[in-house]
């Protein structure tokens, strides 16, 4: 018998699917519909054991990347870049060694006495196995300087070489401004992401963040599951971080500060306020850091269905998702974590979307961007807008699927982010043709606009936002939302697992409202723009 290696798998399932639906040629009469089969059949094979979960620097990410490649070829989809469908992204690989390390805290004279993932975890943050650090803690607030907010937690203080220690999210209302920082929702400013790049801006040696449940939205378990014990990811090339980056307990905080004679509720208290202060504190950071280091190559897959109109072609519309999840970890038992759900739908998506794209392509170029090491820090799509396959500013638009509806259809859609560009009004009007309506917008307590890979778009000044799955399902309602409550404990499990009972009507349906909506900007004579004022706003420049 012949040997199913995974890549003859891969280029049977090509060519089955190509030979089932074969590419034509655009007349512009050809009706793009998603088609269930395809992307189901794609669900299935991309979150199976085979693919080991799709880790970023493992070996299922490599087949994951020649799956992607060869399903492009197969549907006729041009390479993104020159004549290939990858981009190569740079990224190292660090795991601290705290058994190797002698760091510790020392206020008043003496070190805390704590210990590593327990208390508090701590990783470089700049690509470099070794450092020995003599340097002294400074609270710094939230650690924000805002110019739209009018707002500065440094006021100009000297921190280079110093060891900064923040809270996490940002200043809450007040009765005097209940909107500042976007009231009760989080703005960037308040994500860790932010605190990390504003410390290397500050010229800091490091930065500690101060975790609480409500703030971070997370409890301490997943700071341990992600920084104790596991292999991290960086970008290896570009602005790389301050030399330490970590977290401590909000106990840990509290010893901290009294050993170094500070009231840490206080202190707090005085951060809400516009003239707080850097407080230096009585206690340094000192001893060795050791990490492993590697420097690994994964690769973003771009591939393009060219534009019809002569002159419009040479813009982009992208659609992204992440095809990366935590691959295979630990030891004995269930090691792989497969990732149906997250994010292994929203591949799958873009491939059906992607097929039927080919058979009718719009005025603008169209762009099916999967994207490596999102789980890692959106590391895939920064790497791509830092140094993009096609201008920035000829870009008309990214949408990202990031995880899709396994449940079942709904009467409404998920658009939130959409609101701040002209985006929103052609996301209103693509649910309107469809029968369907915008879901009702809540505050965004966890920053969730901040989370997604279209973020890395958005940073850079191109509308861009992810289309989430609505809540008013059309069967069982009521069983349907317990069914979509309940996926929140295979999150980033190994039993996120693909169900071949699942009613993918739910995931057909996200597809088929973003290929339209994406398929109305791409043959929208103007570009959209951001709302006036938005924090990511940038003019364009397309002449």
């Amino acid at each position: 018998m012949q040997k199913m290696t995974p890549s003859f798998i891969a280029s049977a399932l090509a060519i089955s699917l190509a030979l089932a639906f074969p590419a034509q040629a655009a007349s512009g009469k050809t009706a793009a519909v998603v088609q269930e089969a395809p992307l189901r059949a794609h669900l299935a094979f991309l979150s199976s054991d085979l693919l080991e979960g799709r880790g970023t620097g493992q070996r299922g990410a490599d087949l994951t990347v020649s799956y992607l490649e060869t399903q492009s070829l197969a549907l006729g989809l041009k390479p993104g870049n020159g004549d290939s469908y990858r981009q190569a992204v740079r990224i190292a690989g660090v795991k601290t060694l705290p058994a190797e390390s002698t760091l510790k805290l020392e206020a008043g004279g003496q070190a805390l006495p704590i210990s590593f993932g327990k208390d508090w975890v701590f990783a470089p943050g700049d690509a470099s196995a070794a450092h020995s650090f003599t340097a002294d803690l400074v609270f710094v607030g939230y650690g924000i300087t805002a110019q739209d907010e009018q707002w500065d937690d440094f006021k100009g203080a000297d921190l280079k070489g110093k060891i900064l220690v923040m809270m996490v999210n940002d200043p809450q209302p007040s009765a005097e401004q209940p909107n500042r920082f976007n009231g009760k929702g989080l703005t960037y400013y308040g994500r860790w992401t932010y605190k990390f790049e504003e410390a290397k801006r500050q010229g800091a040696a490091g930065v500690l963040l101060i975790h609480t449940t409500p703030t971070a939205s997370y409890g301490w378990s997943v700071i341990q599951n992600s920084w104790s014990g596991v292999e991290r990811f960086q970008l290896a090339a570009g602005t790389l971080g301050t030399e330490l980056q970590g977290w401590m307990t909000d106990d840990t905080a509290r010893t901290l500060f009294k050993a170094a004679g500070q009231d840490l509720d206080a202190l707090r208290a005085a951060a809400e306020r516009k003239d707080f202060k850097p407080v230096p504190l009585a206690a340094k950071l000192s001893g060795e850091m050791k990490a492993a280091v590697r420097k690994v190559d994964q690769f973003n897959v771009a591939a393009v269905v060219p534009g019809t109109d002569p002159k419009l072609k040479d813009e982009v519309v992208i659609y992204s998702a992440h095809y990366d999840h935590l691959g295979k970890q630990g030891d004995g038992g269930d090691t792989i974590f497969n990732g149906a759900v997250d994010n292994a739908s929203g591949t799958a998506g873009l491939l059906a979307m992607a097929q039927q794209a080919v058979r009718s392509p719009a005025k603008r170029s169209q762009m099916f961007l999967w994207v490596a090491a999102e789980e890692q820090g959106l590391l895939g799509s920064a790497a791509y807008a830092t140094a993009p396959l096609w201008p920035l500013a000829k870009t008309a638009a990214n949408l990202n699927l990031d995880s899709l509806n396994f449940v079942g259809a709904t009467r409404d859609i998920g658009t939130q982010g959409s609101e701040r560009t002209e985006l929103g009004k052609m996301a209103q009007a693509t649910a309107s043709k469809m029968g369907m309506r915008i879901a009702e917008a809540e505050p965004d307590l966890a920053g969730g606009y901040f989370r997604s890979d279209h973020f890395s778009f958005a940073k850079q000044g191109v509308p861009a936002f992810s289309i989430e799955g609505g809540r008013e399902y059309v069967k069982d309602p009521a069983g349907s939302k317990l069914k979509a409550d309940a996926y929140g404990k295979r999150y980033h499990q190994v039993s996120d697992e693909y169900d071949a009972s699942w009613d993918l009507s739910g995931m057909v349906q996200m597809a088929q409202y973003t290929l339209n909506l994406g398929r109305m900007i791409a043959d929208s004579p103007k570009l959209p723009e951001w709302k006036a004022g938005d924090a990511f706003a940038k003019p364009r420049n397309v002449k």
